[in-house]
């Protein structure tokens, strides 16, 4: 028995949830989080010859209330980090974060007590993007990859369960120097 798709070739089947997931992908707009070198990389991205215009993300918003992705590009210094947090926090959700270069994603080659040695404990991150610095192609990469995440994103308070459970096992994650017994 052949079903709708095969007698109405060219009617488009799906759900509410594939076609908020469509809509939220084709619509997000970054904030502002450029910290180092890495920021020139993710200005390039956004005012050369890449055309991110046409991913739908080509106002980089001042205003963290008018964002719904935050690029940290760069070094976090301990001090920033505070920063960093509260302009998360003033997102509108849903919300995602892109760390781009290995300072944004491992501290680098900044291992001391100045450097956050990695974003990720202060804000959830979903995608992580490496490089000293990565090129603009991988941030479009990175981009691409963040789109589809977000496209096949569920809908409802499960959703809603699910990030604040993650985001609370991240921010309580011991580093892993201290399980090794490396810091004193």
């Amino acid at each position: 028995m052949a079903g709708i798709e095969e007698k109405a070739p060219g009617f488009a089947l799906g759900t509410i949830s594939d076609l908020v997931g469509l809509a939220r992908k084709a619509s997000m707009w970054p904030v502002t989080m450029g910290l180092a070198c890495c920021a020139i990389e993710m200005m390039a991205t956004g005012g050369a010859r890449f055309d991110i215009s046409r991913f739908g993300m080509e106002v980089f918003r001042a205003s963290p209330r008018h964002a719904d992705v935050m690029i940290v590009s760069g070094r976090l210094s301990q001090k920033m980090a505070p920063v960093v947090r509260q302009v998360y926090d003033q997102m509108a959700g849903p919300k995602w974060v892109i760390s781009m270069g290995a300072c944004a994603s491992s501290g680098g080659m900044f291992n001391n007590y100045a450097i956050v040695q990695g974003c990720d404990h202060i804000v959830p991150v979903d995608i992580y993007l490496p490089g000293c610095p990565p090129r603009p192609e991988m941030l479009l990469h990175a981009i691409l990859e963040l789109h589809e995440q977000v496209k096949n994103t569920p809908l409802g308070l499960d959703r809603v369960k699910a990030a604040r459970a993650v985001e609370a096992a991240a921010l309580a994650a011991v580093p892993v120097q201290a399980q090794k017994g490396l810091l004193a």
